[in-house]
């Protein structure tokens, strides 16, 4: 049976009364309780008996699979020395293996010579339960001693272990944390900052440090030296070295609030403020100066100073141990226009690389200081797509970055530091081909007047009949800027929806709400707190865009977003169900009412209000899913996902979601994987069941 009774629903394990009364399916917050998991599986099941019998289900994970494993993807490297690093899945080695190749080798050959430095299927055969590679964290320059994270089951939480990089194997008497979500960086060759689960009260109610300590080789974390302790309403703090021998400095961060920071430099044992708005977000180093980013209006030193502008500042002059007396003490380094976003900068020792946004579309641009104050030149890279740094060497100023678009495959380019041309040494074949695709750029009124972008790929012989099964994908937060990407979303799938969307008639369309970040701080701020209905309007203003264009009409639209898009597409189903034909909706957040309790879920107050105070969740239970679900309304046939083991965004969220709906009458499709964490899956298999369940969703409802 599709429904399970509303009798074994109402029953709310481990739930008091009073809570029971209000929310009576809150015992499925309880993530591994038996009754819980029964009901999990117990959805699973009835969604893999539906639509993995049917024929389309097997094309659709043969070819989602076929292309996950493509062996001629571009390995997404970090650069260390003379060594390039990458962690690799296909067939033969599903949960994965860390390895590296000599940089030369690398970008001189099709198959360069790799070495294993570590393989974690081999791991997970040694040891109990199903561990995922969260990194490795290495002491520069010479990076032989490196902190690797293991999660057990994909989360955010990680065991720590040291690591011989040379030797390629761990080393037993080195660093060593147990299970917890930690924040760690080096201070030297024997010392690392540590924020951990040190005990009682010792972590955030966001479920992070609270305490930073400094850790000495070879003594216990018991004896380590507390630097700093920050209160629980924070969402953490971290601590971090800038610089090598007498020129290194010592930061440490307190998360007051997602979106509001205060910075300390660590001089003589006291931490000393950096006099920063609260919003300001340190970039990075650059020869002892600070970079910092605003994202809101600043007088500084009489100037008016506006949000998206970038500074570069003495950190002496900002904690007041330096008076401001020379002129060269902090200047404006840029200032955007209002149609573009500076997306991301890294330093080399000599050098600044700026990614730029115009209109979403990207763009690189390197700094050199010269005697006039800065040389400039845009690297040559092709137009219309995105364009990420992925590594930079710091010596030479030489930097890999990956550029792709909706149709073309990503390639990985070398550039070289001194004369700043760019090779492409890897390309990943075609998962499908794009000759019959074309993309354009639309932009929807929204209900305020405001336009928003939005791209949509079509295949070039597109009738606008309103017949076009389409595929909205959005997000509309926490600043992401949702750039062209040839996976169709934020999320690494190789290309995957050419074939299981494109190919078979579908059109795709890419929103860049505002929430996000496309035009810089004021399109976030659009639509933080009492505004979140912004992002909604925007994407409504969207789709009713495509269906005015009659690319499209509601019984052929479906719309898709995870985490926050997830509670994007969950706000606006409930707002206009009149406007979608189905909804993929995944690891998302759900009930409001209750977010800030649940897991990493305090720590996005800033994002979103804080409903414990009655004047916020006056405006946040405006667009709350869960609790504006009405009986006796058409809603678009829903299909849920998360990971049982997300300990970012809670599975309850999904799962109580999913259970009032069907309490109400309504279909629902449920997909629960057992492990993956906030990424919904650990190995290739188990991202393309996914993907195919989803498009078997969509092909379902849509056509």
């Amino acid at each position: 049976m599709r429904n399970l009774t509303l009798m074994m629903l109402l029953m709310a394990v481990g739930a008091n009364a009073k809570d029971t009364m209000e929310d009576p399916f809150i015992w499925l917050e309880d993530v591994d309780a038996e009754k819980s998991m029964a009901w999990v599986h117990e959805q699973n099941q009835n969604t893999a008996d539906e639509y993995k019998a049917k024929p389309i289900y097997q094309e659709l994970y043969d070819q989602a699979l076929s292309t996950l494993n493509n062996q001629s993807r571009i390995p997404s490297v970090s650069q260390r020395g003379e060594w390039v690093y990458n962690y690799w899945k296909d067939a033969d080695n599903p949960r994965g293996l860390y390895r590296r190749a000599k940089l030369k080798d690398f970008n001189n050959n099709d198959e360069p010579k790799w070495q294993t430095v570590l393989d974690m299927d081999a791991y997970n055969e040694q040891h109990s339960g199903n561990w995922v590679f969260k990194g490795m964290n290495c002491h520069a320059p010479k990076n032989r001693r490196c902190l690797v994270s293991l999660s057990p089951g994909g989360g955010d939480a990680v065991e720590v272990f040291e690591f011989d990089m040379e030797r390629k194997q761990f080393i037993e008497d080195g660093f060593r944390l147990p299970v917890s979500k930690v924040r760690l960086s080096w201070q030297d060759a024997d010392h690392i900052f540590v924020g951990t689960d040190f005990g009682q009260d010792s972590m955030t109610d966001s479920g992070y440090p609270r305490t930073i300590k400094l850790w000495r080789r070879g003594t216990p974390l018991a004896e380590a030296k507390e630097l700093m302790t920050v209160p629980k309403k924070s969402v953490g703090i971290f601590a971090f070295r800038t610089g090598e021998g007498k020129e290194a400095k010592d930061f440490l961060i307190d998360s007051t609030s997602f979106w509001s920071q205060q910075y300390y430099q660590w001089v003589d044992g006291t931490a000393l403020p950096l006099d920063l708005p609260a919003s300001a977000v340190v970039n990075g180093f650059f020869q002892g100066d600070v970079i910092v980013s605003l994202k809101e209006d600043w007088e500084y030193q009489g100037q008016f100073l506006s949000e998206g502008m970038v500074l570069i500042i003495n950190p002496d002059v900002l904690t007041g141990r330096k008076s401001l007396v020379e002129a060269d003490d902090w200047s404006v380094f840029l200032n955007p226009r209002p149609n573009e976003n500076i997306e991301g900068i890294a330093t080399a020792d000599d050098s600044i690389i700026v990614t730029f946004l115009t209109d979403v579309v990207g763009g690189v641009y390197v700094y050199r200081p010269d005697d006039d104050g800065w040389d400039v030149e845009q690297i040559a890279f092709p137009d219309n797509g995105a364009i990420g740094i992925t590594a930079v060497d710091d010596e030479s100023g030489s930097f890999f970055a990956e550029y792709e678009s909706f149709i073309t495959p990503p390639t990985l380019y070398h550039v070289d530091g001194k004369s700043l041309k760019p090779k492409a040494v890897k390309s990943q074949a075609q998962s499908f081909d794009p000759s019959p695709y074309q993309v354009e750029q639309f932009f929807a009124r929204s209900a305020d007047g405001t336009f928003v972008p939005y791209f949509i790929v079509m295949h070039k012989d597109t009738e606008f009949n309103g017949k076009n099964p389409t595929h909205i994908f959005s997000y509309g937060g926490f600043r992401n800027s949702l750039t062209p990407s040839y996976s169709g979303s934020y999320e690494a799938l190789e290309g995957a929806y050419g074939k299981l969307w494109l190919d078979r008639g579908g059109v795709f369309v890419s929103a860049n709400i505002r929430g996000g970040g496309a035009y810089g701080p004021k399109w976030h701020k659009a639509a933080l707190l009492e505004n979140r209905n912004k992002s909604y309007e925007d994407f409504e203003a969207v789709a009713e865009d495509l269906i005015k264009r009659r690319i499209t009409s509601p019984e052929h639209l479906g719309i898709e977003g995870r985490s926050n898009g997830g509670l994007l597409v969950g706000a606006t189903m409930t707002r206009r169900p009149d406007l979608y034909g189905a909804v993929i909706c995944g690891v998302p957040l759900l009930d409001m009412k209750r977010y800030n309790k649940l897991l990493a879920g305090a720590s996005w107050m800033g994002e979103y209000g804080n409903p414990d105070k009655p004047e916020q969740w006056a405006f946040i239970k405006t667009y709350s899913p869960y609790q504006n679900l009405k009986h006796e309304t058409e809603y678009p046939a829903t299909f849920f996902y998360t990971s049982t083991r997300d300990d970012r965004v809670h599975p309850g969220h999904a799962r109580k979601m999913a259970a009032k709906m069907m309490s109400y009458g309504y279909p629902i499709w449920y997909y629960e994987n057992t492990e993956g964490g906030h990424g919904g899956s650990s190995t290739n298999e188990q991202l393309a069941e996914r993907l195919a369940l989803a498009y078997t969703h969509l092909w379902t409802h849509l056509k």
